[in-house]
């Protein structure tokens, strides 16, 4: 697996885990933050950054 494809593996995985946060009543924070870290992943992609996919990579692992 390269670097793209664990990055949209830990992108797709935060979207599910951003639908149980929407769910939860006081989950809008936790929420938030997810889908900041799914956005920067998006533009690391975008731009073809590397060291900023590596540094999403690595925050996308870390929600939970």
């Amino acid at each position: 697996m390269n670097l793209i494809e664990g990055l949209q593996e830990e992108m797709s995985r935060c979207h599910e885990l951003l639908k149980l946060y929407e769910e939860i009543p006081t989950g809008a924070f936790g929420a938030m933050m997810i889908k900041k870290e799914i956005l920067d992943a998006e533009k690391a992609i975008a731009n073809g950054d590397t060291i900023e996919m590596m540094r999403s990579c690595k925050s996308l692992k870390e929600c939970k």
